[in-house]
């Protein structure tokens, strides 16, 4: 899916979306720890476990984002495949970018997810045009919802998948 990567890091007007570096990987702790966080996601992980596996630089991988403001991490993007064997799909051959994302807790109400998912789409949508990116949420988080909405997804079905039920939608630019 990304041919070059990372990109240059992208700029808003607040944050900066870039690489994860070594500096990265308490935040990544603290967000895979949180209960809040993990509300939706099945749960929160016990934190000594991922302070065992967390790599020294963690998330560095095709297709995510960290999410800097003012030099600290407060959230992460990723648009990865979708997985084939999942359900919800807008072609044949699946395998859509699907838009995730994760902020600590403290930076929710501000608007900063809506600025970096908005960023991290306008990238895409530049890298590479015409590929159709989707979104899966329960539809019990009801921000995330208002989210997806925002930023231009659709509603394309609705379905059970982890014991719940789930909102699936594309992006239209």
């Amino acid at each position: 899916m990304f041919d070059a990567w990372p990109p240059d890091p992208i700029r808003t007007d607040r944050l900066v979306l870039r690489e994860s570096a070594a500096r990265d990987r308490a935040a990544f702790i603290e967000l895979f720890t949180s209960p809040e966080v993990g509300a939706y996601l099945g749960g929160s992980r016990p934190r000594d476990e991922l302070e065992r596996s967390v790599p020294e630089v963690p998330g560095r991988r095709p297709g995510l984002f960290v999410v800097e403001l003012d030099g600290a991490m407060i959230g992460m993007i990723t648009l990865d495949p979708r997985d084939a064997d999942r359900p919800g799909h807008v072609r044949p051959e699946a395998g859509e970018a699907e838009l995730g994302y994760l902020f600590l807790p403290r930076a929710w109400g501000s608007g900063y997810a809506a600025e970096a998912c908005a960023a991290a789409l306008g990238w895409f949508a530049g890298a590479h045009p015409g590929e159709p990116v989707v979104l899966s949420t329960q539809t019990a988080n009801e921000r995330a919802l208002r989210l997806a909405v925002k930023l231009g997804f659709t509603e394309v079905e609705r379905y059970e998948e982890y014991g719940a039920e789930q909102w699936f939608g594309v992006w239209s630019r």
